[in-house]
């Protein structure tokens, strides 16, 4: 039986998901639209279902919404524009590197957001939960090795794009949840919607805005896929919000330690679907992600 403050587990494992449908859809739409088209459509297509999950979730609690104080729109801004940071770099790094190994980087970004969570927000974290994330972010590391690829991580420039994209998406995680435990006088449900609504918005002006200075083509190609771009905008927007409830009630850190059972989930499919076979090493770097999250959800 959870109580509210468990709540985030289960928020953190549905948004885990919603994440992995999101990116294959996102996927299809890459080649057509471009990368920051696609990138996009996340944030345009998924603001008017914020806007509907506000809608419903005001419904439900009777929460009556005031201007955020001022502390709050800081944090916002750190969060929406440090995920468009991070994207980009994350793009940059598989450009300039495999993607297994700048999966590996990006992995950091567990331990990276323990840092800043503890530096900026005061998140208190447990012996056991660092050591925990530890545990996790290593088993993840190992499982994206691939033979030969620990050359990789001898090149300064891919290394450097990689864990300074892994603290952007840390930062972002941290800036979110800096955003939400500052709406007063709300329940817990209400401050994410809110943030949420709020962050995509800035989010889909500065993308926006962007593509109509660089690249106004990839604009009307993204609304004549606006059929396709509705259904990952929709995806997209449901995974954010079980994101933004998670850090409403526990520290970002907890919520990105978690998230690496999306590890899981893949080797899951690939080896069920395309029947490609588990070496020894990703079984030994599953076991120790299963440890990390155990120790973790159990302290």
């Amino acid at each position: 039986m959870f109580t509210v403050a468990s709540l985030w587990i289960p928020f953190t494992i549905i948004a885990a998901l919603g994440q992995v449908a999101r990116n294959a859809m996102q996927r299809s739409l890459t080649k057509p639209l471009g990368t920051w088209g696609a990138t996009n459509i996340r944030f345009l297509f998924g603001f008017p279902f914020s806007l509907l999950f506000l809608g419903v979730v005001l419904v439900a609690t009777g929460d009556r919404l005031g201007m955020p104080p001022t502390a709050f729109w800081p944090w916002l801004l750190l969060g929406a524009l440090s995920q468009i940071v991070a994207t980009g770099l994350m793009l940059l790094a598989m450009n300039d590197r495999s993607f297994v190994v700048t999966t590996a980087y990006l992995k950091t970004e567990a331990i990276q957001t323990a840092i800043f969570g503890f530096v900026f927000l005061g998140d208190h974290l447990t012996w056991l939960k660092v050591l925990a994330i530890v545990i996790a972010t290593i088993g993840v590391v190992i499982t994206a090795l691939r033979p030969g690829g620990e050359k990789s991580f001898a090149e300064l420039k891919p290394t450097i794009t990689g864990l300074v994209a892994a603290a952007a998406f840390a930062l972002s995680a941290v800036g979110f949840r800096g955003a939400i435990i500052n709406v007063p006088g709300v329940s817990f449900v209400t401050a994410a919607s809110v943030t949420l609504v709020l962050g995509l918005f800035v989010q889909t002006l500065v993308l926006t805005v962007y593509l109509l200075w660089r690249a106004p083509k990839v604009l009307q190609g993204i609304l004549a896929m606006w059929r396709p771009s509705m259904l990952a905008g929709f995806t997209g927007a449901f995974a954010s919000q079980f994101w933004f409830l998670a850090f409403a009630l526990t520290a970002a850190a907890n919520v990105r330690t978690l998230a690496l059972i999306e590890v899981l989930f893949a080797q899951g499919v690939a080896y069920y679907s395309f029947k490609q076979p588990i070496a020894p090493r990703e079984i030994f770097g599953i076991a120790l992600i299963v440890v990390g999250v155990a120790v973790l959800v159990g302290v």
